[in-house]
């Protein structure tokens, strides 16, 4: 088999545990907190660092625009996209807080903030939980096996039954897309 053929048979076999009962349902709550937040407008914030920035600008596309049929645009935003904000709060003040200090200005009670790190225990995404917390918003964590330090700030924690960064973040990808195709059937 080739290396390609592996990485495919390596992918398919961490499918399945992501029907895993606890899994399937911290899914199907993070879709029930997703949907409240998308019929009320109220802001979904998404943040990560590398890859799971870009996820996190993949999702707030994803539902800003259409994923599969049009609709009005969702009030989701992507909070590492705004390169004025991070410079320069990152320069003045810290990379650690260029996540909170996003959400104390964009948070809203009854709204919804997603967490990704494949590690669980990325400052600036720990602290944009707590941050969110604070403010009544609800914190829906995609991460890896164990959780980190995300798991004990998390309402909802989707973590990913793998140690390896790659395929964490292939698994994420399954599980956002679903969540933006169901949240479309719903609203």
């Amino acid at each position: 088999m080739s290396a390609f053929g592996q990485r495919i048979n390596d992918l398919v076999s961490l499918l399945p545990a992501l029907a895993a009962p606890a899994l399937d349902q911290a899914v199907d709550r993070a879709l029930d907190l997703l949907t409240e937040a998308a019929r009320a407008d109220r802001p979904i914030l998404v943040c990560g660092n590398g890859g799971s920035a870009a996820d996190a600008q993949h999702i707030a596309g994803e539902l800003v625009g259409r994923f599969l049929r049009d609709r009005r645009a969702l009030n989701v935003r992507a909070l590492s996209t705004d390169t004025s904000v991070l410079t320069a709060w990152a320069n003045d003040i810290g990379y650690d807080t260029v996540f909170s200090r996003q959400v104390e200005a964009y948070a809203q009670a009854d709204g919804v903030l997603i967490a990704i790190s494949t590690s669980g225990n990325s400052k600036n995404v720990v602290l944009a939980a707590q941050a969110a917390r604070e403010r009544g918003m609800a914190v829906i964590a995609l991460t890896g096996e164990a959780g980190g330090a995300l798991r004990e700030c998390a309402d909802v924690l989707v973590n990913v039954p793998s140690r390896h960064t790659p395929r964490i973040q292939e698994m994420h990808l399954v599980v956002y897309h679903y969540l933006c195709e169901a949240i479309e059937d719903r609203i």
